[in-house]
């Protein structure tokens, strides 16, 4: 259970509130027209704020298992692609569902599947493996966000959804108004990633 002042914290945005820090992108209408280090300015009463997990907090058990992740080695931010998977509507909001790729050995692939199946409040397991084609992605080394890395022939591109699908909504809904976070620009608090873990 949260606490009045986790969620004071995780839900204030103005000044050098966390989350002000956190979500300092501003968009209208769905074409970014500036970065503000603080949205003081912008932020109304009437507007709402939340947080979606990332794919990032489950990175940490695939290492300690000894699975090697190549953005992780290569220095690089992870590639993340838009996909032809549409979103489950909310109201007005809909558009398609942004994933972030690893590439792994058949073999850890399937162990991903399953420590990353332990982690649903940050994504969960993966929502495709192989073929990019059938997602919608048409070259692998073109990502959206992130950076491209290659996938050797013995791997095989693993995706998970990903927290950047909110922008992938805003560029298809076209709000009049909206402030997000940049992609690779996250959240951070002290809670320790395996507090994520479902116990099954």
């Amino acid at each position: 259970m949260m606490t009045r002042e986790d969620n004071e914290l995780l839900c204030r945005v103005e000044g050098d509130a966390p989350m002000g820090q956190i979500m300092r992108r501003h968009w209208m209408p769905a074409c970014l027209i500036e970065e503000v280090p603080d949205i003081k300015a912008y932020w109304r009463d009437d507007l709402v704020a939340f947080l979606l997990g990332c794919s990032f907090s489950f990175e940490e058990a695939l290492l300690e298992d000894g699975i090697p992740l190549r953005h992780i080695a290569c220095g690089s931010n992870v590639p993340m692609y838009r996909t032809n998977i549409d979103t489950v509507p909310a109201g007005r909001f809909r558009g398609p569902v942004v994933v972030s790729m690893r590439p792994l050995k058949p073999a850890d692939a399937i162990r991903a599947v399953q420590i990353t199946s332990r982690f649903p409040a940050v994504h969960g397991a993966p929502i495709h493996i192989g073929k990019p084609e059938l997602i919608g992605i048409r070259d692998i080394m073109q990502p959206d966000y992130g950076d491209a890395v290659a996938v050797e022939a013995d791997e095989l591109p693993v995706f998970w959804a990903c927290g950047v699908t909110p922008q992938s909504v805003i560029a298809a809904v076209k709000p009049a108004f909206c402030i997000t976070h940049a992609p690779g620009y996250m959240l951070v608090t002290d809670l320790k990633n395996n507090s994520h873990m479902a116990i099954l």
